[in-house]
């Protein structure tokens, strides 16, 4: 269920980090660069992770300057996800499971940041400036935080258990 307002959405990414950052705590270098499905690792999820809150980051502050927002990217469209993730895999290649997991927390200090410097109608009250369609920046902030936090653990869940 979406939130519906900032202290939800605070109370939601918080819970959602901990949970993730308790995980990738436990986790060697070793585990984290082994393969899974489609190629992916458990380093791979945790740099796609941050790399997100940077899109959408970016994403909103070019709205708010009136400038054109690429979504997800510049070059590419919603249906061609699979190719731009591959591209950032291949883009972070050279990052070790140190970078991602402190490119993670860096991340996620901007994105509690981007929320505590927003009042509840900048985040809620209308939807967000260039992204064409009605879904407001607190509703991005929750796809690009506590979402994709979630997911992500329940992704390192699963190759844990194998």
């Amino acid at each position: 269920m979406a939130t519906k307002n900032k202290s939800e959405l605070v109370a939601v990414t918080e819970k959602e980090y901990e949970k993730l950052d308790t995980l990738v705590s436990s986790i060697s270098s070793t585990q984290a660069n082994k393969k899974h499905d489609d190629d992916t690792s458990i380093k791979d999820v945790i740099g796609h992770r941050a790399h997100w809150i940077s899109l959408f980051l970016g994403w909103y502050r070019e709205g708010m300057a009136g400038k054109q927002v690429y979504f997800p990217a510049e070059g590419y469209k919603w249906n061609q996800l699979k190719e731009y993730n591959k591209q950032l895999r291949t883009d972070q290649r050279s990052l070790t499971w140190e970078d991602v997991t402190l490119l993670l927390r860096e991340n996620h200090k901007k994105l509690i940041k981007f929320i505590s410097d927003h009042t509840n109608a900048e985040l809620y009250g209308k939807p967000m400036k260039g992204a064409n369609n009605n879904w407001t920046p607190g509703r991005w902030a929750e796809a690009a935080g506590s979402s994709h936090y979630r997911s992500a653990s329940k992704f390192i869940r699963a190759c844990l258990k194998k």
